[in-house]
């Protein structure tokens, strides 16, 4: 399954051979495949898949692709971050393809060309690649097989897609059913996929783990493994809990660590996992903080993904303040390194806490999200809901229901009994609008009523409803830009732009070394160090992705760690990793200067010269910027 057919690959003599025997005898051989090749070639036999087959997979209709992205949401929403980290580093030549359980595309991500390329074999939102419908492919035989799939060059059972080979990792409801698949497909032979398997376990990991806190926003959710170097990775076990320490939920990774079918475990109690009943753990712990503890199964790592505030101070009522004292260091943190960006820090609260919108302003996978929780936690509303959307990841035909939700009936193919919107979901709370810049136009004139008259009516209601709620909005756009060029309306603009704080991106922050032995301790990695060797690397690298990059790299390093490993060094890194490291390499102060010259020349050709606009959209002072220029050589 891939998107061109450019050049034509030499084959396996094994799959040249069976395709030859299953030509004239209309059979596949014995014993020239692959054990699991051989069955689904036999399977896609029996569901009549011709091998020759074109295979017309037709598009779904733009009204059912709507309902279909509507009803995988949750899915989605998962999966969004991992898509994109994905589809910006597996090469220029890769797809990234996310699927619900009946292998119907969701999503596909990748180098522009490569997606445009990859509607003509079908590879679109809305096409079905079940084994039953397209023969053995990633996508639809690791649905049937329950399992990581791969595919190599002339594996596929449609010759069509010969010179293509596929990785495919099943993704788990936290019920522990098929609950989608995330997939890698790129033109040429297996062998260049195999490292990158691990990076799609992760990512996997982390969407299933997302699943979980989606699923039981108002539970706890628990990570545990035998071996603390595992808390983290695809191999740690989830559990949802509920408050009264009942299991509510549980992993395929949590059964098998606990050597117990999932029925047997849902509605135990938990207090022989923790050591401790749950009220006595709930006081003391720490969300992200490891723990141990002995059991009967054995001694277990486990650490708190989810502890929800509300309700704790229903069943802990003495634990709410020591936890609201925490937070603020959790902010100042976020800015430890940095005076100007703390100063910032410190304005939006202080503005937030005085009903003042925030604008987040930074490169994707600079950590806009993750501020945008820290001020809200740090807020009055630290208890009400937080709700995050993204605005670039919902489909135009979408978003207004998204926000704004709707009765019963207000559409076709609407669910039954309305749906409560994004924004109602907020009242009392915060609302994070992320990549605000992406909204579309005729949306953006709407929610300014909603802000102007703090009232909200869902669609196909006539009655509004007032609105409490504080606003954190984020983008990776020139705002200011896309007025001038009316891609944002300027009346929104100055609404929701009260204070401005300007993230600064990973290669131009100075406390990588701090910022890297914070995550490893989030991770599970405390007393890890980095060898001498490969913190040059990340300290020459221009990290591109930024910090969501730099995450999804540590937790790979702790996940290749043997057991009792202290240092992770270049032997943990995959070889594609390893060699983009090495070729982006250069002296830190030559990365820095260099990316402030490209982002000081952006700027003033984005405000025509303007130096005061300039800087301003910069987040530094004119003085600076003028100081910059300087340095910065013609």
């Amino acid at each position: 399954m891939s998107p061109q057919q450019t050049t034509t690959i030499a084959l396996p003599p094994s799959t040249r051979l069976a395709r030859e025997i299953l030509a004239v005898d209309g059979q596949v051989p014995e014993g020239v495949l692959r054990a699991e090749i051989d069955a689904s070639w036999r399977r896609s036999l029996d569901h009549g898949v011709g091998v020759h087959s074109q295979h017309d997979l037709g598009l779904a209709p733009v009204a059912n692709l709507d309902l279909l992205l509507a009803n995988n949401r949750l899915l989605l929403d998962a999966a969004t971050a991992e898509l994109d980290y994905l589809s910006g580093h597996q090469g220029q030549d890769a797809l990234i393809i996310l699927a619900n359980a009946d292998a119907t595309i969701l999503a596909v991500e990748g180098p522009a060309d490569v997606v445009r390329h990859s509607t003509e074999a079908g590879i679109v939102p809305g096409t079905r690649w079940s084994e039953a419908e397209c023969g053995t492919n990633a996508l639809g035989t690791a649905l049937v097989e329950a399992r990581t799939v791969q595919i190599d060059c002339g594996e596929h059972f449609l010759e069509r897609l010969s010179d293509y080979s596929c990785t495919s990792v099943p993704i788990h409801c936290p019920q522990g059913d098929l609950f989608g698949v995330l997939d890698l497909t790129r033109q040429g032979p297996l062998g260049r996929l195999q490292d990158r398997t691990a990076l799609l376990a992760l990512a996997v990991s982390q969407i299933e783990g997302k699943l979980f806190n989606n699923s039981y926003p108002q539970q706890i959710v628990l990570a545990f493994h035998s071996r603390r170097q595992y808390l983290g990775s695809p191999w740690q076990g989830l559990l949802a809990l509920g408050l009264d320490g009942r299991i509510l939920a549980a992993s395929n990774q949590a059964c098998q660590l606990l050597g117990s079918q999932r029925e047997a475990l849902l509605g135990q109690r938990c207090d022989s996992l923790l050591g401790m009943r749950l009220e006595q753990w709930l006081a003391r712990v720490q969300p992200g903080s490891v723990e141990s503890t002995e059991t009967a199964k054995g001694g277990f790592f486990y650490k708190a993904l989810q502890v929800p505030q509300r309700p704790l101070s229903v069943v802990v009522p003495a634990a709410r303040a020591p936890r609201q004292s925490t937070q603020q260091p959790d902010l100042e943190r976020l800015g430890a390194g940095n005076s100007r960006h703390a100063r910032a820090l410190r304005m939006a609260r202080q503005g937030l806490a005085n009903g003042l919108p925030v604008v987040l302003l930074g490169e994707t996978g600079s950590g806009k999200e993750v501020v945008a929780r820290a001020l809200h936690q740090d807020s009055a509303r630290a208890g009400k809901p937080f709700v995050a959307v993204n605005c670039a990841a919902i489909p135009e035909g979408l978003i207004e229901s998204e926000l704004f939700g709707y009765r019963e009936g207000a559409f076709t193919g609407s669910r039954r009994g309305g749906m409560i919107g994004r924004l109602q979901q907020a009242h009392g709370g915060t609302l994070f609008l992320d990549e605000v810049g992406d909204m579309p136009l005729a949306l953006q004139a709407r929610l300014l009523r909603v802000l102007q008259e703090r009232k909200v009516a869902p669609l196909g209601a006539g009655q509004e409803q007032d609105l409490d709620i504080a606003l954190i909005c984020a983008t990776h756009r020139d705002l200011k830009a896309q007025v001038q060029s009316q891609q944002f309306r300027e009346d929104l603009f100055y609404r929701i732009h009260g204070i401005s704080v300007q993230l600064p991106a990973l290669r131009e922050r100075e406390d990588l070394p701090a910022l890297v032995r914070s995550l490893l301790d989030r991770l599970g990695g405390q007393g890890v160090e980095l060898s001498s060797e490969l913190s040059a690397l990340f300290a020459g690298y221009h990290w591109p992705g930024n910090i969501r990059q730099l995450e999804m790299t540590l937790r790979l390093l702790l996940a290749m760690r043997e057991a009792g490993e202290q240092e992770l060094g270049l032997d943990h890194l995959p070889d594609n990793l390893l060699d983009e490291l090495r070729d982006s390499a250069q002296p830190p102060s030559t990365r820095m200067r260099d990316s402030q010259s490209v982002l000081i020349r952006q700027a003033l050709e984005r405000h025509a010269g303007n130096v005061t606009a300039a800087a301003e959209a910069l987040g530094i002072s004119r003085a600076t910027l003028y100081r910059k220029l300087k340095q910065t050589p013609p």
